[in-house]
């Protein structure tokens, strides 16, 4: 109970917290915020750890000078895609494993399913993920799974991790440290958090109906 309530403080106060790691540990919060990056993005067990508040809060830090936006930008694109290619090969060597090994439980027309709907609509599945947290984990290890073309994948892990980074951390940059939203940082990052999730819940209860 105590962690959940310390992981609820610090998303709540990235600002605060990323404010003081940047004090204690100088550039080494380059690398935290890669690592960050990377694993939610890379590892479908770390779904949980911020992304879009995370993004808004260190261009906010950016547009404060405590951070550069002309080496931060460019380190979290290159977490994002690399996370996002680890995910999909983890998805694609797993997935066969399991595959082979689940003596039918995984049909193998539910795979080759997969595989065509990601040869049709990969590319923008890819992209649109980047917004969804939780989604954005699984996607690229669903898409390993059903053996989605890793040029296409390439593509578009490359255009939504430029998307994503860019337009998060220049919207912190410019609009974090106007008086109005920064003396309402927490509120603004709960309603990126509370906005991030709607979409997904909005499918979820769309499925329950039908």
């Amino acid at each position: 109970m105590d962690i959940l309530a310390t992981f609820i403080d610090i998303v709540l106060h990235l600002d605060v917290h990323l404010l003081k790691l940047t004090a204690e540990y100088g550039v080494w919060v380059y690398a935290i915020l890669f690592l960050i990056i990377f694993c939610e993005t890379g590892l479908v067990v770390t779904p949980f750890l911020p992304g879009d508040s995370l993004l808004f809060v260190a261009g906010a830090l950016c547009g404060m000078g405590a951070l550069q936006l002309e080496w931060l930008i460019p380190l979290l694109i290159l977490a994002a895609f690399s996370g996002d290619n680890t995910n999909y090969w983890i998805g694609r060597l797993v997935g066969m494993k399991l595959l082979k090994r689940s003596g039918g439980l995984i049909k193998r027309e539910h795979i080759d399913r997969t595989h065509a709907f990601y040869e049709k609509h990969g590319g923008k599945t890819i992209v649109l993920a980047r917004f969804l947290p939780i989604v954005r984990t699984f996607a690229p290890f669903v898409a390993g799974i059903g053996l989605m073309h890793y040029r296409l994948f390439v593509l578009s892990s490359a255009f939504g991790s430029v998307l994503w980074i860019g337009s998060l951390t220049v919207a912190g940059y410019f609009f974090g440290n106007i008086p109005l939203v920064k003396d309402n940082l927490t509120l603004i990052i709960l309603g990126i958090v509370v906005a991030s999730f709607l979409p997904a819940l909005r499918e979820l209860i769309r499925h329950r109906r039908s």
